[in-house]
């Protein structure tokens, strides 16, 4: 029998979790590495400037790079969750998303939620397959 791989992911190339934060940037499992919820923010944890679709810009970005530390990349995308403090924000978004997801899109699910973290507009998660280790957008 096989024996079942979880890996902690962690890259210096996106935010951290806040310390003391009670979770990880992402974590592996197997073959699918399952990406905590990205906002929009620096290095410093702060947002962006700019509004939603800058946001959306930074927190695609950021998971760019996680999903390169977990030696995935976009193309590998399975499923995305996208949260919006405010659903009119939803087509902004969709043009920041179409600049990472090209074609073969994932699974994605999009929803207003009641309050984002930080007072974020936008708050976007990914599962996606750890196959191999392209690094360019498609």
């Amino acid at each position: 029998m096989a024996s079942l791989v979880r890996k902690i992911i962690s890259t210096a190339k996106a935010p951290r979790p806040a310390k003391g934060s009670p979770y990880n940037q992402a974590v592996s499992f197997n073959n699918t590495v399952y990406l905590s919820g990205v906002l929009g923010v620096d290095q410093n944890l702060k947002i962006v400037q700019g509004g939603v679709g800058a946001e959306a810009r930074q927190a695609l970005e950021s998971i760019g790079h996680i999903l390169e530390a977990a030696g995935s990349c976009y193309k590998n995308v399975i499923k995305c969750n996208i949260m919006l403090n405010d659903i009119n924000d939803f087509s902004t978004v969709n043009d920041v998303y179409k600049e990472f997801f090209c074609e073969d899109f994932p699974a994605r699910s999009t929803y207003q939620v009641g309050k984002l973290p930080m007072g974020a507009n936008v708050e976007i998660e990914v599962i996606a397959a750890a196959t191999n280790n392209e690094k360019s957008k498609i």
